[in-house]
């Protein structure tokens, strides 16, 4: 395992996976500890903003070009753009059963399984994690 091929990618690429990083830790650590405390709020908040960021900086990764300069990944940023805050207002709105579900969801699915296609061969994260 290697960072080299990550940190000669070209930006926004390393800023895409590190926050992809930290939204999974963060992901996995919500998931596992107690819900409603202000360490959930604050972590909710902080993870709500890194899958905005991920999703945003997305549009400037365009290896993969199937319709003009983008990819059917990028219909999941969408998603994202659109289900992220609405899932944080689910839970300022108490709508509790909304808002695991699309947080669960979007942990699963757009970071989780966006992310593993990033291991397939000929991706920048298949060669940090499996070499070159």
């Amino acid at each position: 395992m290697s960072l080299g091929p990550l940190l000669s990618a070209p930006p926004p690429i390393p800023w895409h996976a590190f926050a992809a990083f930290a939204a999974l830790a963060i992901g996995g650590a919500q998931l596992a500890l107690p819900k409603g405390t202000m360490r959930h709020r604050v972590l909710g908040y902080a993870w709500v903003a890194l899958m905005l960021v991920i999703a945003i900086s997305s549009f400037w990764i365009q290896q993969i070009r199937l319709v003009g300069p983008f990819s059917p990944i990028h219909l999941l940023s969408i998603l994202v753009l659109v289900t992220a805050p609405l899932a944080a207002w689910y839970a300022h709105m108490h709508k509790v059963a909304a808002h695991r579900s699309v947080m669960i969801k979007l942990y699963l699915f757009a970071l989780i399984g966006a992310g593993i296609f990033t291991l397939l061969p000929g991706r920048i994260m298949h060669g940090v994690v499996f070499g070159q």
